[in-house]
């Protein structure tokens, strides 16, 4: 079986005279590679038109029920792994309708994905909710969304120039 390519390659868009749309990126190419346990579940994709986040599904196995009691957390597989060009990061976050109904969310939103990684792709979730909730194969878990990154340079100094803030943190700019 041939390799899948979700088309979602970084290069700058210098499009236009004034340069309004030199923000803009061209979404990486990101390759994934299907597990054993993953075959028969659908890839990640995205669900509307202009959607930031396409949907991961849980890679249960066929038959069985993974069941998050209130205060659990589980590390839920995917069935995939991916490779993302150098400069970009995936950002494994909760689904916003499993957080409002259920309470369903991941442990450390976002979860990033660095580009270097090629295990599979696995969701912390837990469940901050006051009822059991079941998660069966397939069912959509997270939504992954792609950003480019960078690594910093960092430069020690004795000092740091003064802002109005200052060191002014933790709800210093009111409610």
């Amino acid at each position: 079986m041939s390799p899948t390519v979700l088309i979602c390659d970084p290069v700058d868009a210098r499009e236009g005279s004034n340069g309004s749309d030199a923000h803009r990126l061209r979404p990486p190419t990101v390759r994934i590679k299907r597990l054993p346990h993953g075959e028969g579940l659908d890839l990640p994709r995205y669900e509307t038109a202009l959607a930031a986040g396409c949907d991961v599904r849980a890679a249960i196995a066929e038959g069985e029920t993974l069941v998050l009691k209130p205060g659990e957390r589980f590390m839920v597989p995917t069935g995939i792994a991916i490779a993302l060009p150098p400069g970009w990061e995936a950002q494994m976050r909760p689904r916003s309708g499993l957080a409002a109904r259920h309470g369903i969310s991941c442990v450390n939103a976002p979860g990033t994905i660095d580009a270097d990684y090629r295990g599979e792709l696995k969701i912390v979730l837990i469940n901050h909710g006051t009822e059991d909730f079941a998660i069966d194969r397939g069912d959509r878990i997270g939504q992954m969304v792609f950003a480019p990154v960078f690594q910093a340079r960092f430069e020690e100094v004795r000092e740091l120039d003064d802002t109005a803030r200052g060191q002014g943190g933790f709800g210093s700019t009111g409610r």
